[in-house]
């Protein structure tokens, strides 16, 4: 046999004595040993009594669509001198309504009764708010709202609605616009 074959041989024989005897010293099958420790968390607390509780206050009322008005209440007429000065005021300033006409009212939730002028509804938010900006420059008490697609713009709102037509008639002749009046709602 030649002589390189035999070393490949022997070296081959060693390393598999030695592979036999020390196999057995890391592979013994007990595997990785762990630590144990006492836990130091405790128990969870007991899960509370799901306790039911029945509501004591009537629910409230639907206020999504506006109460029918009440009728309205009788004030007495003003005499001597609040006469002469509520005369005057009225003189001054140029006001149409008359409060004995068309007295404010409250509906039937106790709420006032106040009206809203509607000129007009864009589906452009910027036209909305240029005619907002023309009249609040004007003098007038406007605000926008959003329905749906739509951006209306209202004037008022006024609690007579006497005040709101001769309103309506001036925004007519000065802007020909030609608005509707509708019922004031917060929403």
């Amino acid at each position: 046999m030649q002589p390189k074959i035999k070393y490949r041989l022997i070296g081959l024989a060693v390393i598999l004595i030695s592979a036999a005897i020390v196999f057995p010293v890391f592979f013994d099958g007990e595997g990785y040993k762990e630590r144990h420790l006492k836990s130091a968390i405790p128990e969870g607390p007991d899960r509370p009594e799901i306790v039911r509780i029945e509501p004591v206050n009537k629910p409230l009322p639907d206020t999504s669509e506006a109460a029918e008005p009440n009728k309205p209440v009788e004030l007495p007429k003003p005499q001597g001198e609040v006469k002469k000065a509520i005369e005057k005021t009225i003189a001054k300033n140029k006001i149409e309504a008359d409060i004995h006409k068309d007295q404010p009212v409250l509906d039937q939730q106790g709420v006032p009764v106040a009206w809203t002028l509607q000129l007009a509804s864009f589906k452009s938010e910027d036209n909305a708010k240029g005619l907002r900006k023309q009249l609040i420059e004007s003098g007038y008490k406007v605000f926008t709202r959003k329905q749906g697609d739509l951006v209306k713009v209202y004037v008022g709102p006024e609690f007579q609605k006497s005040r709101l037509e001769s309103l309506h008639a001036k925004l007519k002749k000065d802007f020909g616009l030609n608005g509707i009046i509708v019922r004031f709602t917060t929403q």
